[in-house]
This record gives structure tokens, sequence and C-alpha cells, in this order.
């Protein structure tokens, strides 16, 4: 059986170059859906705090204003000291 016409050295060289591109997308690819897995994680870690705080809140019968204006208090006090 026959072989084919053998690459050059310029030919395997592009060829191997090809390659490496397509993996280097691939990977950014790969990265891209990871870093917005990671965002979209970051923010569901932010709404889970949010809701911890809210139900201290509603156990102290308290609003977001109320803690609005401890915190600026607080931040007063703090200060000033």
């Amino acid at each position: 059986m026959a072989r084919g016409v053998r690459k050059s050295p310029m030919e395997k060289l592009q060829g191997e170059l090809k390659e490496v591109q397509a993996t280097i997308a691939q990977y950014e690819n790969c990265l891209e859906t990871m870093r917005d897995k990671e965002r979209a994680l970051k923010e569901q870690m932010e709404l889970e705090q949010f809701k911890a705080v809210n139900e201290l809140l509603k156990e102290r019968e308290m609003t977001m204003e109320d803690l609005k204006e401890l915190l600026i208090s607080e931040g007063k006090a703090v200060l000033t000291a």
C-alpha cells in the first residue's frame, strides 16, 4: 500500500500551529465559561448573605431603614471616638 506525499517541515509546523491555536481557543472558551460561573456563584453567595441579614432583621423586628440608621449612628460614634 502506497503512502501519501510527505509533508515538508513548514507544512508540519503549520499543522502543529493550527492545532495549538485550536487548543488555545478551546481553553479560552472554557475559561470564559468558568469566569461566568464564578460570577454567578459570587452573586448567589451575596444573595445568601442578604437573606441572612434580612432574617436577622425580621427576628429583631427591624426594617432596612432601622438598620441604615443604626449603621449611620454607629459610624458617627466611631468617628467621634
